[in-house]
């Protein structure tokens, strides 16, 4: 991407006079932070956020050279050069992984005589689940975080920086400060309380229930499914997998994000937070689908299979998902980007949030009318989609 020796820090002013001016400072990628300082800010309940996980992206290769993320995670010290902020950063040298799509917002850019990239991306790469973008201890001020990022994307004269799938609780502080907001939709089941998935089915209209039943039968017949998490998971099983997301990857993506030492890493540093959900036939494995485990949420992300069988895909994906939910006590599954499929399966609209900031103020505007009607035409799709909801009425 040739600017990485460019990338610079500095200090970021206070927003109120009575504040200590902060020094804000970017690592040579999550590696070069202590697991534990990085730990601290991240917090637990979501895996993605931890060391662990974003350092075997860079481990694995997943990012880094050649793959169009460069790592740039951003630092904020207090006065004794202990981490209080991190921003998990990007600079980014395509629109690829994200699940936010700004393409158009390149070309206008390109278009007007500008250079779009690289821009800053705040995200986990290639997972669109929320979650927090600015990793506070306790205490800590959110807008010396988003001024550190400002400061980075002037200094180093990029387009914009991009902060995606944005936990909703700290959207006021990206509105504060004046970046714009997008919204979105995803797909998300909700634990009501349910004691099994029988349970489940009971707030389901007769006829979804009845659907639902025949899909599960149709995938299973046949097919046995095993849950695989901790000292269970092996590299045969990994082996496994591979196959699988190489196959929907190259036909999703072109090629597959993630490099197979990314699963082995995963697998050594926490296993305990990985749900394996593997269809086999006879013995051999056909199908899976690679869930984290959080504080209150399942989260799923890759599947990919080598034999079609009808259904399999909603029965590993969906189903066996609440079924782990509900074992586990979690709130809620989160099932990844998109998927209308995801209603008839119990699954609800909810809003996605993401904030842009576009130091340029032509651009600035043109986007953020953009969004405003964007916005709009987003809240009128997740009325129609609610009333779609297999659910009973009343």
């Amino acid at each position: 991407m040739g600017r990485r020796a460019a990338f610079r820090g500095g200090i970021v002013r206070p927003i109120f006079p009575s504040v200590t001016a902060i020094t804000a400072r970017i690592a040579e990628g999550v590696r070069a932070v202590p697991a534990n300082q990085w730990d601290a800010c991240a917090g637990k309940g979501n895996p993605f956020l931890s060391h662990a996980f974003l350092s075997a992206l860079e481990e694995s290769g997943s990012v880094g050279p050649g793959s169009g993320w460069q790592p740039l995670p951003i630092i904020v010290d207090d006065a004794d050069g202990v981490p209080q902020a991190i921003v998990p950063a990007y600079a980014k040298g395509h629109s690829q992984g994200e699940y936010v799509f700004d393409h158009s917002w390149a070309d206008a850019w390109e278009r007007a005589g500008g250079d779009y990239y690289p821009k800053l991306q705040i995200a986990v790469p290639f997972t669109p689940v929320p979650g927090p973008r600015l990793l506070l201890r306790d205490g800590a001020d959110p807008a010396a975080a988003i001024g550190a990022v400002e400061a980075v994307v002037r200094q180093n004269g990029l387009s914009s920086a991009h902060a995606t799938f944005v936990d909703e609780g700290q959207l006021p502080a990206f509105q504060a400060a004046g970046w714009l907001t997008r919204a979105g939709t995803q797909f998300h089941w909700a634990n009501r309380g349910y004691g099994s998935f029988d349970d489940f089915l009971t707030d389901l209209a007769s006829r979804k229930r009845k659907a639902i039943r025949k899909e599960r039968a149709a995938a299973l017949d046949g097919v046995t499914v095993r849950h695989l998490t901790g000292r269970d998971l092996t590299e045969a099983h990994w082996d496994a997998f591979w196959a699988f997301y190489q196959d929907t990857g190259s036909r999703k993506w072109g090629r597959p994000y993630l490099t197979r030492r990314f699963f082995s890493l995963l697998s050594q540093t926490m296993a305990d937070d990985v749900l394996l959900i593997l269809a086999e036939r006879d013995g051999r494995p056909i199908a899976g689908a690679l869930n984290l485990i959080g504080g209150d949420a399942l989260y799923g992300r890759y599947w990919g299979a080598v034999e079609e069988v009808p259904f399999l895909h909603f029965e590993l994906c969906y189903y066996q998902a609440i079924d782990a939910a509900i074992a586990r006590g979690l709130q809620r599954v989160e099932a990844g980007a998109q998927g209308e499929h995801k209603l008839a399966r119990g699954y609800v609209p909810v809003t996605t949030w993401s904030a842009h900031f576009l130091p340029d103020p032509g651009f600035r505007a043109a986007v953020a009318d953009f969004l405003e009607r964007e916005r709009a035409a987003v809240g009128q799709e997740q009325e129609f989609l609610s009333e779609m909801t297999p659910f009973r009425r009343g």
